[in-house]
């Protein structure tokens, strides 16, 4: 499967363009100094840092890094591998490391992030979020806002709440970040009623 997807990457791409490229590494406890303490729900030995090849907006291969679970690895090597064939433009992918596990200033960033050992963000009894798993990935939160009571986040988000006005970089149903996800089976939160976190895809729904 996956040399199916650096075929179709290629041939998206031409000679002009350098391949998809992607590789796994291990995690240490003293890389996540901000994003992981004792109790969180998985340790760094269950987490691997995913290097891969991301299309930017400036219309430029780039190079980024995600934390992950190790199980989520082979899903989100196709997941951004058909996202780098179809040149989906994406703003920037770090560790949320780099934010002293900040989520709003990741996501005010507009940068694409997976593993923070943090709740989740919703109404309702604390309980962990998927981000705490490494099993989540929020892809352009500037593009793709969670909205929750009314208000958009991040805040520069507010200028895409309207996902009737489709612009580069949004998730939209039937888009190709919507279906790559769904072909590796995660689930959007696009859908979610009443509150939609447009850049928020996991791989158990929550």
């Amino acid at each position: 499967m996956q040399s199916l997807a650096l075929v179709l990457v290629a041939l998206a791409l031409g000679s002009g363009a350098p391949p998809f490229r992607a590789s796994v590494l291990p995690v240490t406890r003293a890389e996540l100094p901000h994003s992981y303490r004792p109790g969180c729900p998985v340790g760094p030995r269950s987490l691997r840092l995913l290097r891969l090849t991301y299309w930017g907006f400036d219309h430029r291969a780039h190079t980024g890094s995600l934390v992950v679970r190790k199980t989520a690895v082979d899903d989100l090597r196709r997941v951004f591998a058909r996202l780098y064939a179809a040149r989906f433009p994406i703003r920037r992918i770090e560790p949320i490391e780099r934010f002293r596990a900040s989520d709003n200033a990741s996501m005010a960033a507009d940068n694409t992030s997976a593993f923070n050992c943090r709740y989740a963000i919703a109404p309702g009894p604390r309980r962990w979020s998927a981000h705490a798993y490494g099993d989540a990935i929020d892809v352009n939160p500037v593009e793709n806002p969670y909205v929750l009571g009314g208000r958009a986040r991040p805040p520069a988000g507010a200028a895409y709440v309207d996902r009737a006005k489709v612009r580069r970089g949004m998730a939209v149903r039937g888009g190709v970040l919507v279906r790559a996800f769904a072909a590796v089976g995660w689930q959007w939160g696009g859908r979610w009623y009443g509150s939609p976190d447009y850049q928020h895809f996991s791989a158990t729904g929550g």
